[in-house]
């Protein structure tokens, strides 16, 4: 998810106040979540991810907590013109998996993410700035079942996040 990059790059060389702080992991994760790919199923309205459809981030392990990303965001619809950006992360440690950084613009620019929650089968898991100001609901699947949607979302609601918009994915 490109766009997700570069939405939070964005965001946060432009914000002057958070909403209120995210609340801390509520428990720890697998180093598995930092492999394979996600997809976005709601986020928190932000102007680098205006119009990007079906976003996808993909995690590859690089040893020693470190890892690879490559985020694809389509324009406009699903199936729109891809806009595709690769980074890396480390993950924090003494965090039980729960918090990383990513670098961008070449490595001068770092963010700290954390995973604030997951589906006990990891499914699914909800990702925030510490801030507060930015929230992801990904899934293993583009499309979630009925049931866990609502679980995901109610969890996201529960953390405080209420304005959501959920961009498009491809049917599963």
């Amino acid at each position: 998810m490109r766009s997700l990059l570069i939405s939070i790059a964005a965001s946060l060389l432009a914000a002057t106040g958070a909403v209120a702080a995210a609340k801390p992991p509520a428990r720890p994760i697998p180093a598995s979540f930092y492999t394979g790919k996600w997809y976005e199923i709601a986020r928190t309205p932000n102007a680098g991810q205006r119009d990007c459809q079906a976003p996808t981030t993909e995690f590859t392990g690089k040893g020693a907590n470190g890892f690879s990303v490559h985020q694809v965001c389509r324009k406009g619809s699903a199936s729109g013109a891809a806009k595709v950006f690769d980074t890396t992360g480390k993950i924090i440690g003494a965090s039980q998996n729960t918090r990383f950084t990513m670098s961008f613009l070449g490595g001068l620019k770092k963010q700290e993410y954390w995973v604030l929650d997951c589906a006990d089968d990891h499914s699914w898991a909800i990702m925030a700035t510490p801030g507060g100001n930015y929230v992801w609901l990904l899934s293993r699947k583009p499309v979630m079942g009925p049931a866990a949607k609502a679980q995901a979302l109610a969890r996201v609601k529960t953390l405080g996040y209420a304005k959501l918009e959920y961009p498009q994915q491809p049917p599963a």
